[in-house]
């Protein structure tokens, strides 16, 4: 219906203009009230950083972006593979998840010292750093979606002699699709915070790396802007995960007047 393709670019235009009411309300602050450079840069003096050679944006963005994606990617295949690997073995599960649980309890930045004597300075560490902190989500959102299967299709599938391997297949991976996307927003979020740690501790490149050279010089400008930047990074993983979850979890379209409820996105759960 045309209504309903038009409400995604309703609400896209909304989101657009409050963000640029937002940097247009900081730059008149800014200009009126005389806030120092230093302090808080307006965001013209922000985005006229991007003209600095010396600060190779291109470059240090591109390192962060690799760390980023590739922790992300790691995570979330090892997420998911763990997760199919305990629904498949309990016992699997109960010797190995509570171990997982307690390594999560280890704060991440105690690792970069560690991470540095195991595999020295560069991206390999980062991409490291970024996937013990998103993988955990993505393994229990996922193990929990292949866990909530409805009774009755399971005793469909056992009556009709189906393999294990069909039950997977046809019931619990369609099933737990909206988990697995759940998890993986999530994901992209913590992938970017466990990248830019990595950065600020063991790294030679990289926009954190940027940060902690531009803060000496107290060139405020420079750090909002690899910010801004390391936002855009995050959008855009985050974005592409909607799309998938679009792509792969399309809800069924109503062939009658009647529409049934939709059951209830699982990423509600986490937001």
């Amino acid at each position: 219906m045309a209504g309903d393709g038009a409400r995604p670019a309703r609400s896209f235009a909304i989101v657009l203009i409050v963000h640029l009411a937002v940097l247009v309300l900081w730059q008149v602050a800014v200009d009126a009230f005389h806030v120092p450079k230093f302090i808080l840069p307006s965001p013209l003096a922000t985005v006229q950083t991007l003209g600095t050679a010396s600060y190779a944006w291109g470059a240090n963005t591109l390192v962060t972006a690799i760390e980023i994606l590739g922790g992300f990617a790691l995570g979330a295949f090892v997420g998911v593979a763990l997760a199919v690997i305990f629904s498949w073995a309990p016992l699997v599960s109960l010797v190995l998840l509570p171990l997982f649980v307690t390594l999560n309890m280890i704060p991440k930045v105690a690792l970069g010292p560690l991470f540095i004597v195991w595999f020295s300075y560069g991206i390999l560490p980062n991409i490291l750093i970024a996937f013990s902190i998103c993988f955990f989500p993505i393994l229990l959102t996922t193990a929990r979606g292949l866990r909530e299967v409805e009774p009755d299709l399971l005793d469909l599938v056992k009556s009709l002699r189906g393999s294990r391997w069909t039950l997977f297949r046809k019931i619990q991976l369609p099933g737990s699709l909206p988990y697995v996307f759940s998890g993986m927003k999530v994901g992209a979020i913590l992938a970017v915070a466990g990248a830019i740690v990595g950065e600020f501790i063991a790294s030679e490149r990289g926009l954190g790396y940027l940060m902690i050279q531009v803060q000496s010089s107290l060139d405020t400008p420079a750090m909002v802007m690899a910010v801004v930047l390391l936002t855009l990074l995050g959008v855009a993983l985050y974005g592409l995960v909607l799309a998938l979850e679009r792509l792969f979890v399309m809800p069924a379209k109503p062939k009658g007047p009647s529409h049934a409820p939709h059951p209830p996105d699982a990423a509600e759960d986490h937001s």
